[in-house]
């Protein structure tokens, strides 16, 4: 009987990892998946590239990466233009970063919704995200892709292309117009910031060459302090 069932088992194993492969390379979310996984090992790559001729410059860029990823876009920029890159480097790294976060999340995100692939330590992640993107769909369900394209541009709190891009799939929108939608929002978004903390990088140098390193400590604190904010109301307003 054990014999059975742990054979039983291993077929129903067999079958889903089965036909997870089937959707990883059929669906457009799987095509989208392997897009994003080979744009970011295409990054890392150009990374270790820079590592080798440019330590230096190398190593702001992965405080970049870093930053962005953790603490969002403006607070990368600034970090930045404050080691004195100029546009040509920080609009495209930006723009790379926040594309392949979309490409990467918004697949994952639709498997994990679908229960085609389960990852536990991003599970957390997803239903904030999810949650989010739940407060905000009716704003922008009123304007369509207009609102779609608005709310991933402007810089408020928990807007931006990863909660945009699981607004998008929670409206019904295809992969197709969604995550072009999102990407060339994000990219407004980055064309912007970048000018308005150029802008302030050299109006603070100014005064100290210490003041941008100042102002992004005070950013991300303030993004910190605010994420422990929205999530002990999110427990508070779960628990009543």
């Amino acid at each position: 009987m054990e014999e059975k069932t742990e054979q039983q088992e291993n077929e129903t194993n067999s079958k889903k990892k089965n036909h997870l492969k089937e959707t990883l390379l059929a669906s457009s979310e799987g095509r989208i998946l392997l897009i994003g996984v080979t744009l970011a090992l295409i990054y890392t790559l150009w990374l270790g590239i820079k590592l080798i001729n440019s330590p230096e410059e190398s190593q702001i860029l992965i405080g970049m990466t870093a930053t962005d990823i953790m603490f969002g876009r403006a607070t990368a920029m600034l970090f930045g233009y404050s080691q004195e890159l100029g546009h040509a480097t920080i609009i495209p790294v930006c723009i790379i970063i926040e594309t392949i976060l979309v490409l990467l999340f918004y697949p994952l995100f639709v498997f994990s919704w679908r229960h085609l692939l389960v990852i536990k330590w991003l599970k957390n992640t997803f239903e904030r995200i999810h949650k989010a993107a739940e407060t905000h769909k009716v704003k922008v369900q009123r304007y369509g892709i207009i609102g779609l394209f608005v709310f991933v541009w402007l810089p408020f709190w928990m807007t931006g292309p990863v909660v945009g891009c699981v607004i998008g799939f929670l409206l019904g929108l295809k992969a197709r117009l969604n995550i072009p939608v999102v990407l060339a929002g994000t990219s407004v978004a980055i064309f912007g910031w970048a000018f308005f903390m150029r802008r302030l990088n050299d109006r603070v140098a100014s005064y100290s060459s210490y003041a941008a390193i100042i102002i992004l400590i005070l950013l991300i604190v303030i993004i910190v302090v605010g994420k422990f904010l929205h999530r002990a109301l999110q427990e508070n307003k779960n628990k009543t």
